[in-house]
């Protein structure tokens, strides 16, 4: 997502059969690395719902967890 040189991603649940671009189950939330400091905004109540099922987040989303701020539903 974002524009050219504005970088902009989503966090998204996503089946592992799928395609990197393909169809996606849902939208966790968004990060922005422009921002200062880099901004990461995820549904926090969602994320664990989806690990406690057994989702297996990429070691950036991993990252990203880390340094996570909530944001409402």
């Amino acid at each position: 997502m974002g524009a050219k040189k504005k970088p902009h991603y989503r966090v998204v649940v996503m089946e592992r059969r799928q395609a990197r671009d393909g169809n996606f189950v849902e939208i966790l939330g968004h990060y922005n690395p422009k921002a200062n400091p880099p901004l990461v905004e995820l549904k926090m109540e969602r994320v664990r719902h989806w690990l406690e099922r057994g989702a297996q987040p990429s070691e950036t989303v991993h990252s990203l967890l880390n340094r996570a701020t909530p944001i409402a539903p």
